[in-house]
């Protein structure tokens, strides 16, 4: 539809109140107004001011042609009603096409026009009106006209103050141009009048036509421009052929599409092409209104936004300002008192740039204000001074841990070396021993002892490597690295950072986070150790890093070869008495509010203690067994009001129940083919036994008790070497032919593997073969090769202080771990005897004595 033309009467009240005039007979009080026969139209010209005039009435090659409707239309003058002469004036249009029946405004400009309208006004009002071919030609000639028009009446002619003339026509009836007779001053022609065809009865015509009604009201709901009431005047068309001409002539077609559709003489075909014309424009249109609604959307979205920010401003300087510029201020004042490196420096001068220019609304203000954050939170180069007294640092280590002489040791040499160089790195420690025995807490005591700050980082089931290097800013919720997050809190380039149990650090398809510790742990890298969400190098090298494990097969090589190990064994009953005295009874005591209380628990009851109620190389089951005895004692208080001064090996049973563990079962001689190992695991040291016993069949070796693959290959040679050297140790050679050997070691549930149990599997089957008893109270351990060599075995501490523990007196080793042996406080082995042996032979003279 013609979307502009229709806007004019929409958009402005005073030409809207001159087209009603002209469609709906609105007389009111106008100067000037007329009635023209067959319609209702009168002009209330006077009542509009030049500006509307122009933008009602445009030039013929500017203006959008805007059809006007008769309300009469089934009224219309028929060729009986009006007398066309056989000649006429012709007038020639540009751009628009005029049907029968439509009234449209045009305002002539080319002389020949114009005399042609005067001409016409002055005698029967009467013009034919034909389309230029071409648009474009300014002085047209007579082939640059069509050969069909319509005859038109001059409804009304208007004398522009310009000198233009404005026209209103109303199209009566198509004609064929005849011959020219005149070209000066205006064209004049014959014309031959075209029959119209009756519209047919038939309900197909009938679908024509009411299919043709209702895409032009689709159109017109979906052209903003066009008013909703232009439906309703298509309603009320009721003939046929002039709701045709109506449509088409507010078609938004090609010229040549129009000109086809008044050059048709068959209403029907006319019909057909006009609704295919409508399908077109109805696609059309709502490709237009999808495209405008999203772009309005957008618009509007926009505009909400500037509005409610201009808004927010207004606010936010009735506060007293910018928030955004204020935040920047501060951040600059922030960074006046900062030492941080030159390249530190440029990113955030760089950064600040970008967050002034950037609206504290946008999704990166966040991103670029949480990173120069960062960046003004960590400690570039602000270290606390050291502690350099000696004697004080011992007394500290002394003070919060018994015992430990290898780790306070290696801590005093570095704080020596550090007195006396002024400046060093710092070496990469890792606690290597089993839970309990206070590897964490030591780390405590070293930053309290050298008066450094303290940080601990869990790397326990940690996976993802982005926890040690930090996420890249851009990614949603980036942080930066634990590291860097823990510097941060710390304040100070130069804390003991522990980094707790490095061997349970988890590898997934999130990457390797022990891999992305070698750069943390790596003295010669560290200086420079790169986070991906600060994007910068830091420096790491002040730091302390002390490192804790239970079992050092679990650490990958290459970071395990960066660590500077020390092995922490476990206690010793003498060392777990000293440590609950002095520690755990006063720590429990004030917990439990009997700190005031006057109590003692003697040295005899801590060691029941720790022998029949815990199985440990650590304190804490220790620590938990004492909370139990001081929860009793909280007990008897607050019902007595007064507590016995002393508790008694009596009180322990009825506290703590029947004592859980015993060690009459190592004491007591065993039946043939069984002996007592020792074992290491990451909790300690721990008592193995072996059995092994003969069966009638075929010769075989069934092993069981859940053995690894180390074990069962022990046991295999251990065999062998007895089959080998029988005579020797009076065992029948037919044995092995006609005895099934059965080998079992205890606790099945319990994977076991490993070396040590070497020589216990070869003394338990030898006894078995032999008849003969191993020794009570004995344990062993020891590596066996087939030539008859002991091999010496780790973890002789554990194992050591595992025998005494037990309650055995005697014990079997390799002679090469005699130097173990040596670094054992004499103390804590009191009562137990040692043999060492160098051949498998040894091994059975002892035990099967």
């Amino acid at each position: 539809m013609r979307g502009r033309a229709i806007n004019l009467i929409s958009n402005n009240k005073r030409v809207n109140t001159f087209i009603n005039g002209i469609i709906f007979g609105d007389i009111g009080k106008a100067p000037e107004k007329r009635t023209f026969p067959g319609n209702w139209c009168y002009f209330v010209m006077d009542k509009l001011n030049m500006k509307e005039k122009k933008l009602f009435l445009a030039t013929e090659e500017e203006m959008d042609f805007m059809p006007i409707i008769p309300l009469n239309e089934s009224d219309n003058e028929s060729l009986n009603d009006i007398d066309i002469p056989a000649e006429l004036p012709v007038l020639p249009l540009r751009n628009t096409v005029l049907f029968p029946g439509v009234v449209l405004p045009i305002t002539v400009g080319r002389d020949k026009s114009i005399k042609a309208v005067n001409e016409a006004y002055k005698t029967d009002k009467l013009i034919g009106v034909i389309a230029q071919k071409d648009s474009g030609v300014e002085d047209p000639a007579i082939t640059d006209l069509e050969k069909i028009g319509t005859v038109a009446r001059i409804i009304k002619l208007i004398k522009m103050p310009d000198g233009g003339t404005t026209v209103i026509l109303q199209g009566k009836h198509r004609f064929q141009v005849g011959a020219i007779t005149s070209e000066d001053p205006y064209f004049k022609a014959q014309v031959i009048l075209l029959e119209e065809e009756q519209a047919p009865k038939n309900q197909d015509f009938q679908a024509y036509i009411s299919n043709i009604k209702d895409l032009a009201t689709q159109i017109i709901q979906l052209s903003p421009n066009i008013p909703s009431e232009a439906s309703i005047i298509l309603k009320n068309i009721e003939n046929p052929a002039f709701l045709i001409h109506f449509v088409s002539s507010n078609l938004n077609s090609d010229l040549q599409d129009k000109q086809k559709l008044l050059e048709d003489p068959k209403i029907q075909s006319r019909a057909d092409m006009l609704m295919q014309l409508l399908q077109k424009e109805l696609q059309f249109a709502e490709l237009k209104n999808k495209l405008t609604n999203k772009t309005k959307t957008e618009l509007d979205k926009q505009q909400r936004d500037y509005f409610l920010q201009q808004q927010l401003k207004s606010i936010k300087d009735e506060l007293g300002g910018d928030t955004n510029e204020r935040e920047v201020k501060e951040m600059q004042k922030k960074a006046e008192t900062k030492k941080w490196p030159a390249a530190a420096k440029d990113a955030f001068r760089k950064g600040i740039e970008k967050l002034e220019r950037m609206h504290p609304s946008t999704p990166d203000y966040s991103v670029v204000y949480n990173h120069l954050d960062l960046m003004l939170d960590l400690p570039w180069e602000e270290y606390t001074d050291d502690s350099y007294d000696l004697k004080k640092a011992k007394k500290i280590l002394d003070h919060d841990h018994y015992g430990m002489d290898k780790v306070k040791e290696r801590i005093l040499e570095y704080l020596a070396v550090l007195k006396l160089k002024g400046d060093m790195k710092s070496p990469i420690l890792c606690f290597i021993g089993p839970p309990g025995i206070g590897k964490t807490s030591l780390g405590k005591s070293i930053a309290s002892a050298i008066g450094r700050k303290y940080v601990r980082i869990s790397l326990g089931g940690l996976h993802d490597e982005s926890e040690i290097r930090g996420h890249r800013k851009t990614y949603i919720g980036a942080m930066p690295g634990r590291i860097l997050q823990s510097l941060r809190k710390v304040r100070s380039s130069n804390p003991v950072m522990i980094l707790d149990e490095v061997d349970k650090v988890g590898t997934d398809f999130r990457g390797d986070p022990s891999s992305a510790l070698l750069e943390v742990l790596d003295p010669e890298q560290n200086h420079t150790f790169y986070d991906n969400y600060l994007e910068l190098e830091y420096d790491l090298s002040k730091v302390l890093f002390v490192a804790t494990a239970n079992d050092i097969n679990h650490i990958q090589p290459a970071l395990r070869d960066r660590l500077e190990i020390i092995d922490l064994s476990g206690y010793a009953v003498e060392e777990k008495i000293e440590i609950a005295k002095r520690h755990l009874i006063p720590k429990q005591k004030e917990a439990h509010g009997l700190k005031d209380l006057d109590f003692r628990i003697g040295d005899r009851v801590i060691e029941k203690i720790i022998q029949d109620y815990t199985r440990e190389s650590g304190v804490r089951e220790l620590d938990r067994q004492l909370a139990a005895l001081m929860r009793f004692e909280a007990k008897e208080y607050a019902t007595k009001e007064k507590l016995k001064p002393t508790v008694s090996l009596g009180d322990l049973e009825k506290v703590m129940g029947k004592p859980r563990y015993s060690n009459d079962i190592y004491k007591v001689a065993n039946m043939p083919g069984v002996a007592v190992g020792l074992a290491w695991t990451y909790v300690g040291g721990d008592i193995l036994f072996v059995e092994t016993s003969l069966s009638d069949g075929k010769a075989d070796l069934k092993l069981t008790g859940n053995l690894g693959n180390v074990m069962k290959e022990s046991a295999v040679t251990a065999l062998t070497y007895l089959q080998s050297n029988a005579k020797k140790f009076d065992i029948e050679p037919e044995i092995f032919l006609n005895k099934t050997l059965h080998l079992h070691v205890p606790e099945g549930a319990v994977p076991k593997d490993g070396p040590s149990a070497g020589i216990t599997m070869m003394a338990s089957i030898a006894s078995a073969l032999t008849g003969k008893r191993v020794k009570p109270y004995l344990a062993m351990t020891g590596e066996i090769t087939l030539r008859g060599q002991v091999l010496p075995v780790g973890g002789v501490k554990e194992k050591i202080l595992a025998a005494k523990r037990a309650g055995l007196k005697e014990i079997i080793l390799c002679w090469q771990n005699e130097k173990d042996i040596g670094e054992i406080d004499s103390s804590f082995i009191k009562g137990l005897k040692f043999h060492y042996v160098r051949t498998m032979q040894q091994v059975l003279e002892i035990a099967l004595a």
